[in-house]
């Protein structure tokens, strides 16, 4: 292994996000080398593949491997927040990859798969009848909170006495079914996760969204969204840690979430076409102006945020 030189020491220092990692202590700069080298490996032919590597995901990496030693006898659940299309799946993947070579078991669970499902998402539909973001599934009110409380707190338990003991069954949405508008898989389907865990990563676009005043919201139709969220801090009072990935202009989102779905679609797998994720993504941008940020339980040592720009870049805000 190649020890980091000093120019590429300071490369990784200079990035927007390293300064979030001063307060945990020294960097092994020996693992960062290593990381960044596997990375290399596994991210070949991607674009800004060096600012990718040291000022997004091995910030992140030590930040969440750093928090997990922090929490003892039960894994350090991480709530990870970012739009629609930033790579938060791609970025998790790619986490649990590097960790074990940390010392770090780890795992991941996205609140997707805690969606309602399909006929319950069109019995929610019905109740509030032209209202454009609880038509389809993604905002506050159509996930199963219950679900996911249990899920999360589950997974919260396969700590080192978990050794022996019967894992955790994880709900599976398929993102696919219905023409791609969705619905959870059978319980056939389901994955299971079985301990010791140490971190257990758990994402979303709008994990760690609180409810605001009603008073100053200009569209009636996120009364009921913003309602609803605050049955969300079933979830994130489970949460040990944060780390934010924040969109410089939310209407980068509508761009990236096109270029998803294109490729799945692409992959074989059915899809919505161009013009219909275009109107389901212009839904969310509302809440991305209304809300945003870590839960306020979470203490500032406790949290990463990283800016992204239009190519999914590290960058100040």
């Amino acid at each position: 292994m190649n020890r980091i030189s000093n120019d590429d020491r300071g490369f990784a220092a200079a990035g927007p996000a390293f300064a979030q990692l001063d307060r945990l202590g020294p960097i092994d700069w020996d693992a960062w080398t290593a990381a960044a080298e596997r990375l290399a490996r596994d991210l070949a032919g991607a674009a800004d593949l060096d600012r990718r590597i040291h000022h997004l995901y091995l910030p992140v990496l030590f930040f969440c491997a750093a928090q997990a030693r922090h929490v003892a006898g039960r894994p350090c659940l991480v709530g990870i927040q970012a739009p629609q299309g930033a790579g938060k799946t791609t970025l998790v993947s790619h986490l649990l990859a590097q960790l074990p070579a940390l010392g770090v078991r780890a795992t991941g669970v996205s609140i997707d798969d805690f969606y309602l499902t399909r006929e319950e998402q069109l019995r929610v539909a019905a109740e509030h009848p032209g209202n454009p973001y609880l038509e389809h599934r993604g905002y506050p009110g159509t996930h199963d909170v219950e679900l996911g409380e249990a899920t999360l707190a589950s997974l919260r338990m396969l700590g080192e006495a978990a050794a022996d003991a019967c894992g955790v069954r994880v709900p599976v949405y398929d993102k696919s079914a219905h023409g791609g508008r969705g619905d959870r898989a059978p319980e056939s389907k389901w994955r299971e996760v079985t301990g010791p865990v140490d971190l257990v990563f758990v994402e979303g676009w709008m994990l760690g969204f609180s409810p605001v005043a009603e008073s100053p919201l200009d569209d009636s139709d996120l009364v009921a969204p913003n309602r609803a969220l605050a049955a969300y801090d079933r979830w994130h009072r489970l949460l040990d840690c944060f780390v934010v990935l924040r969109a410089t202009d939310p209407n980068f989102v509508l761009r990236w979430r096109v270029e998803a779905e294109e490729a799945m679609r692409a992959s074989g797998r059915p899809g919505l076409d161009r013009a219909a994720i275009a109107d389901y993504i212009r839904r969310f941008l509302p809440a991305y102006a209304t809300y945003g940020g870590a839960p306020s339980h979470i203490a500032p040592e406790r949290q990463m945020t990283v800016w992204l720009d239009e190519r999914r870049r590290a960058t100040e805000r």
